[in-house]
Protein backbone atom coordinates (compact mmCIF):
# COMPACT_ATOMS: atom_id res chain seq x y z
CA UNK A 1 0.00 0.00 0.00
CA UNK A 2 1.18 3.25 -1.09
CA UNK A 3 -1.18 5.63 0.60
CA UNK A 4 -3.27 4.97 3.37
CA UNK A 5 -5.31 7.79 5.16
CA UNK A 6 -7.71 7.17 7.82
CA UNK A 7 -10.39 9.90 9.17
CA UNK A 8 -8.34 12.99 7.67
CA UNK A 9 -9.74 16.08 8.83
CA UNK A 10 -8.67 19.61 7.96
CA UNK A 11 -9.96 23.00 9.05
CA UNK A 12 -9.10 26.50 8.56
CA UNK A 13 -10.10 29.81 10.71
CA UNK A 14 -12.31 32.04 9.15
CA UNK A 15 -14.04 35.78 10.37
CA UNK A 16 -16.80 33.52 10.24
CA UNK A 17 -15.41 30.93 12.79
CA UNK A 18 -13.96 27.30 11.39
CA UNK A 19 -14.08 26.39 8.03
CA UNK A 20 -13.90 22.47 7.75
CA UNK A 21 -12.16 21.80 4.12
CA UNK A 22 -12.03 17.56 5.10
CA UNK A 23 -14.49 15.76 7.49
CA UNK A 24 -13.28 12.51 8.26
CA UNK A 25 -11.69 11.68 4.34
CA UNK A 26 -10.58 7.77 3.73
CA UNK A 27 -8.72 6.25 0.89
CA UNK A 28 -6.14 4.03 0.04
CA UNK A 29 -4.02 4.02 -3.00
CA UNK A 30 -1.86 0.10 -4.39
CA UNK A 31 1.27 0.18 -5.87
CA UNK A 32 0.84 0.68 -9.67
CA UNK A 33 -2.87 1.64 -9.19
CA UNK A 34 -3.93 5.07 -10.51
CA UNK A 35 -6.58 7.47 -8.90
CA UNK A 36 -8.29 10.52 -9.83
CA UNK A 37 -9.56 12.85 -7.44
CA UNK A 38 -12.55 15.05 -8.91
CA UNK A 39 -14.63 17.73 -7.22
CA UNK A 40 -15.79 21.65 -7.32
CA UNK A 41 -13.24 24.47 -7.09
CA UNK A 42 -12.71 25.05 -3.17
CA UNK A 43 -14.00 21.30 -2.30
CA UNK A 44 -10.71 20.62 -0.63
CA UNK A 45 -8.74 18.35 -3.12
CA UNK A 46 -5.63 20.19 -3.22
CA UNK A 47 -5.89 20.47 0.12
CA UNK A 48 -6.06 16.67 0.22
CA UNK A 49 -2.85 16.19 -2.00
CA UNK A 50 -0.94 18.67 0.04
CA UNK A 51 -1.60 16.34 3.22
CA UNK A 52 -0.69 13.59 1.05
CA UNK A 53 2.55 14.87 0.42
CA UNK A 54 3.81 15.42 3.12
CA UNK A 55 3.42 19.53 2.75
CA UNK A 56 0.82 20.49 4.96
CA UNK A 57 -0.49 18.91 8.27
CA UNK A 58 -3.97 17.51 9.03
CA UNK A 59 -5.96 18.23 12.53
CA UNK A 60 -6.89 14.72 12.96
CA UNK A 61 -6.57 11.45 11.32
CA UNK A 62 -3.52 8.93 10.28
CA UNK A 63 -1.62 9.54 6.67
CA UNK A 64 0.87 6.44 5.92
CA UNK A 65 2.66 7.45 2.68
CA UNK A 66 4.86 4.25 1.37
CA UNK A 67 4.71 2.92 5.16
CA UNK A 68 5.47 5.87 6.76
CA UNK A 69 3.15 7.20 9.20
CA UNK A 70 3.28 11.20 8.78
CA UNK A 71 2.40 12.29 12.00
CA UNK A 72 5.85 11.41 13.82
CA UNK A 73 7.87 13.06 11.40
CA UNK A 74 9.74 16.49 11.69
CA UNK A 75 9.59 19.09 9.19
CA UNK A 76 13.48 17.14 7.99
CA UNK A 77 11.74 13.91 7.90
CA UNK A 78 9.00 15.13 5.36
CA UNK A 79 11.24 16.53 3.34
CA UNK A 80 13.41 13.70 2.63
CA UNK A 81 10.12 11.75 2.15
CA UNK A 82 8.74 13.47 -0.23
CA UNK A 83 12.57 13.43 -1.74
CA UNK A 84 13.08 9.48 -1.45
CA UNK A 85 9.42 8.91 -2.16
CA UNK A 86 7.07 11.33 -4.04
CA UNK A 87 6.78 12.70 -7.29
CA UNK A 88 4.96 15.69 -7.35
CA UNK A 89 3.83 17.92 -10.21
CA UNK A 90 2.89 21.17 -9.59
CA UNK A 91 -0.23 22.91 -11.42
CA UNK A 92 2.04 26.28 -12.08
CA UNK A 93 5.43 24.03 -12.54
CA UNK A 94 7.37 25.31 -10.03
CA UNK A 95 10.08 25.17 -12.23
CA UNK A 96 13.41 26.82 -11.23
CA UNK A 97 13.94 29.89 -13.73
CA UNK A 98 18.08 30.15 -13.06
CA UNK A 99 17.90 26.52 -14.63
CA UNK A 100 17.88 25.26 -18.21
CA UNK A 101 15.24 22.45 -18.83
CA UNK A 102 17.75 19.82 -18.63
CA UNK A 103 18.43 20.91 -15.53
CA UNK A 104 15.07 21.63 -14.18
CA UNK A 105 14.41 17.95 -15.42
CA UNK A 106 17.33 16.33 -12.90
CA UNK A 107 17.01 18.54 -9.72
CA UNK A 108 14.78 16.03 -7.97
CA UNK A 109 16.94 13.03 -8.84
CA UNK A 110 19.90 14.87 -7.67
CA UNK A 111 18.49 15.76 -4.85
CA UNK A 112 17.34 12.05 -4.06
CA UNK A 113 21.03 10.68 -4.81
CA UNK A 114 19.35 8.83 -7.49
CA UNK A 115 20.14 11.00 -10.71
CA UNK A 116 20.92 8.47 -14.31
CA UNK A 117 21.63 10.59 -17.08
CA UNK A 118 20.46 7.73 -19.35
CA UNK A 119 17.22 7.50 -17.68
CA UNK A 120 17.24 11.46 -17.83
CA UNK A 121 17.44 11.58 -21.55
CA UNK A 122 15.32 8.67 -21.94
CA UNK A 123 12.48 10.92 -19.93
CA UNK A 124 13.80 14.00 -22.14
CA UNK A 125 13.22 11.99 -25.42
CA UNK A 126 9.83 10.77 -24.52
CA UNK A 127 8.37 13.91 -23.38
CA UNK A 128 9.63 15.45 -26.71
CA UNK A 129 12.06 18.12 -25.14
CA UNK A 130 15.37 16.64 -26.40
CA UNK A 131 15.71 19.88 -28.63
CA UNK A 132 15.07 22.27 -25.92
CA UNK A 133 17.47 21.03 -22.97
CA UNK A 134 19.51 23.99 -23.08
CA UNK A 135 16.74 27.03 -22.66
CA UNK A 136 15.43 28.09 -19.90
CA UNK A 137 11.98 28.07 -18.08
CA UNK A 138 11.22 31.54 -19.38
CA UNK A 139 11.65 30.26 -23.35
CA UNK A 140 9.55 27.16 -23.28
CA UNK A 141 6.02 27.07 -24.17
CA UNK A 142 2.98 25.98 -21.54
CA UNK A 143 3.11 22.24 -22.68
CA UNK A 144 6.82 22.23 -22.84
CA UNK A 145 7.23 23.59 -18.98
CA UNK A 146 4.62 20.91 -18.07
CA UNK A 147 6.44 17.82 -19.44
CA UNK A 148 9.48 19.15 -17.98
CA UNK A 149 8.01 19.08 -14.61
CA UNK A 150 6.40 15.80 -15.35
CA UNK A 151 9.88 14.52 -16.67
CA UNK A 152 11.37 15.78 -13.25
CA UNK A 153 9.08 13.81 -11.03
CA UNK A 154 9.30 10.90 -12.83
CA UNK A 155 13.60 10.96 -13.12
CA UNK A 156 14.22 10.33 -9.41
CA UNK A 157 11.64 7.11 -10.08
CA UNK A 158 9.59 7.52 -7.17
CA UNK A 159 7.17 5.31 -5.49
CA UNK A 160 3.82 7.54 -5.66
CA UNK A 161 3.37 10.22 -7.96
CA UNK A 162 0.87 13.15 -7.00
CA UNK A 163 -0.65 15.59 -9.69
CA UNK A 164 -2.02 18.44 -8.87
CA UNK A 165 -3.66 19.64 -12.20
CA UNK A 166 -1.40 18.41 -14.46
CA UNK A 167 -3.08 19.05 -17.93
CA UNK A 168 -4.75 22.42 -16.79
CA UNK A 169 -3.12 24.81 -18.29
CA UNK A 170 -3.36 23.09 -21.41
CA UNK A 171 -5.49 23.15 -24.66
CA UNK A 172 -7.76 19.92 -25.29
CA UNK A 173 -5.46 17.80 -27.85
CA UNK A 174 -2.08 19.03 -25.72
CA UNK A 175 -4.13 17.62 -22.33
CA UNK A 176 -4.50 14.23 -23.88
CA UNK A 177 -1.06 14.00 -25.21
CA UNK A 178 0.63 14.92 -22.04
CA UNK A 179 -2.07 12.87 -20.13
CA UNK A 180 -1.31 9.65 -22.15
CA UNK A 181 2.57 9.93 -21.49
CA UNK A 182 2.13 10.77 -17.56
CA UNK A 183 0.14 7.36 -17.31
CA UNK A 184 2.17 5.51 -19.85
CA UNK A 185 5.75 6.65 -17.84
CA UNK A 186 3.92 5.70 -14.58
CA UNK A 187 2.85 2.51 -15.84
CA UNK A 188 6.28 1.41 -17.21
CA UNK A 189 7.91 2.62 -13.60
CA UNK A 190 5.54 0.99 -11.36
CA UNK A 191 4.96 3.82 -9.68
CA UNK A 192 0.87 4.92 -8.23
CA UNK A 193 -0.86 7.75 -9.30
CA UNK A 194 -2.89 10.13 -7.58
CA UNK A 195 -4.24 13.27 -10.00
CA UNK A 196 -6.31 15.87 -8.98
CA UNK A 197 -8.09 16.93 -11.67
CA UNK A 198 -11.10 19.20 -13.12
CA UNK A 199 -10.44 17.56 -16.57
CA UNK A 200 -13.39 14.37 -16.71
CA UNK A 201 -11.05 13.37 -20.15
CA UNK A 202 -8.21 12.86 -17.56
CA UNK A 203 -10.40 11.40 -14.90
CA UNK A 204 -11.51 8.82 -17.42
CA UNK A 205 -8.46 7.56 -17.92
CA UNK A 206 -7.31 6.56 -14.64
CA UNK A 207 -8.02 3.07 -13.16
CA UNK A 208 -10.50 4.48 -10.35
CA UNK A 209 -12.01 7.57 -9.19
CA UNK A 210 -13.49 9.40 -6.09
CA UNK A 211 -15.25 12.17 -6.19
CA UNK A 212 -14.96 15.00 -3.31
CA UNK A 213 -17.77 17.10 -1.82
CA UNK A 214 -18.94 18.23 1.81
CA UNK A 215 -15.57 17.37 2.67
CA UNK A 216 -16.22 13.73 2.28
CA UNK A 217 -15.25 10.99 -0.61
CA UNK A 218 -17.24 8.85 -2.72
CA UNK A 219 -17.26 7.00 -5.79
CA UNK A 220 -17.93 9.01 -8.80
CA UNK A 221 -21.33 8.22 -9.76
CA UNK A 222 -21.73 6.07 -13.16
CA UNK A 223 -23.37 9.16 -14.75
CA UNK A 224 -20.07 10.87 -14.55
CA UNK A 225 -17.82 8.40 -15.63
CA UNK A 226 -20.27 7.74 -18.90
CA UNK A 227 -19.79 11.64 -19.64
CA UNK A 228 -15.86 11.56 -19.22
CA UNK A 229 -15.50 8.61 -21.77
Amino acid sequence: MLIAARDVTKTYPTADGPLTVLGGVSLKLERGETLALTGESGSGKSTLLHLLAALDTADAGEIEVAGTALSGLSDAGRAALRREAIGLIFQQFNLIPSLDAGANLAFQARLAGRHDPEWCATLAERLGLTDVLSRYPEQLSGGQQQRVAIGRALAARPQVLMADEPTGNLDEAASDRVAALMLELVAETGAGLLVVTHSERLAARAGRRLHLSGGHLAEAPPAARGAAE
